[in-house]
């Protein structure tokens, strides 16, 4: 199906919400939907640009950081993710790893073109989970691609025992220590346009089970890349797991050691070691 434009993204949050109420959201499809979504022509507004490389530490240059290509076509993912019959409802889902690769830099002047779908529905003991696929292409030709999985637990899930924190292995000597302050989750909202309340309000993340917000998986995953961002190829994969949630403020530790021709990093909690993210450059 080809859009005119990107959707809003206000309107599909509001029908996120009325998905939950009784009698009003739809039934969940048992499979993916059969649904390709694409939007041609998009533009990079260059003032947009520089409010999202700030909140998120990137330098300020015309080259699009690869996490910012996932920004700009979220909204045509996120009407995939409400549209009638997706097998898991966008309130209350997980982000659980995001995979992107650059098969070249993309300037701001560049013109995208985008498609996105869902597959790979698979339990897990949690509940269920897919992955939401992402492509950016110019001229026809494929330039970037994000692989979301998203987990949508499941009251009816087994479930595996707790992990003992005596198990946790020990963090990596850490190469620097951020101060992720409560602004973090509005800004990045701001920037994102995904406006879930577990990362703007403490009511809306006590509602979901935590204690105070928590900062975007998105927006740590592009923290950990605007630090390696001298040392990035002009093509690469990055690949991130979300482990636990970084609490809104908190201290997190990064960590970053080169693996043959790419790096290793992760961010961890500076108090007590827990794990917030690993990922890897290849």
């Amino acid at each position: 199906m080809e859009l005119d434009g990107l959707p809003a993204s206000g309107a599909l949050y509001r029908r996120a919400l009325l998905g939950v109420v009784p009698g009003v959201g739809g039934r969940r499809g048992a499979d993916v939907p059969g649904l390709e979504l694409a939007v041609g022509g998009v533009s990079v507004d260059q003032r947009h640009l520089a409010d999202y490389d700030r909140v998120c530490g990137f330098r300020l240059t015309d080259r699009l950081p690869a996490t910012y290509l996932h920004v700009l076509g979220f909204p045509l993912s996120l009407r995939l993710m409400t549209s009638p019959g997706f097998p898991i409802p966008l309130t209350g889902v997980v982000h659980v790893a995001n995979r992107i690769t650059v098969h070249r830099p993309v300037e701001v002047g560049e013109r995208v073109d985008f498609h996105t779908y869902a597959e790979n529905l698979r339990p897990h003991e949690r509940g269920r989970q897919l992955d939401v696929v992402l492509v950016g292409s110019i001229d026809g030709e494929e330039v970037w691609r994000g692989v979301s999985t998203y987990l949508g637990k499941e009251r009816a899930s087994g479930g595996g025992p707790r992990r003992d924190r005596a198990d946790r292995p020990e963090p990596p000597a850490f190469s620097a220590q951020w101060r992720v302050m409560p602004r973090v989750g509005t800004d990045y909202a701001r920037v994102s346009g995904d406006h879930n309340p577990i990362h703007t309000s403490k009511l809306g993340a006590r509602l979901f089970g935590f204690p105070r917000p928590i900062a975007h998986g998105m927006w740590s995953k592009a923290r950990c890349l605007a630090a390696l961002e001298p040392r990035l190829p002009e093509a690469y994969t990055v690949d991130v797991a979300f482990k636990l949630p970084v609490p809104l403020p908190s201290t997190v530790a990064f960590s970053a050691s080169p693996n043959g021709a790419g790096w290793d990093f992760a961010l961890h909690s500076a108090r007590d070691g827990r794990p917030h993210l690993t990922g890897s450059v290849r």
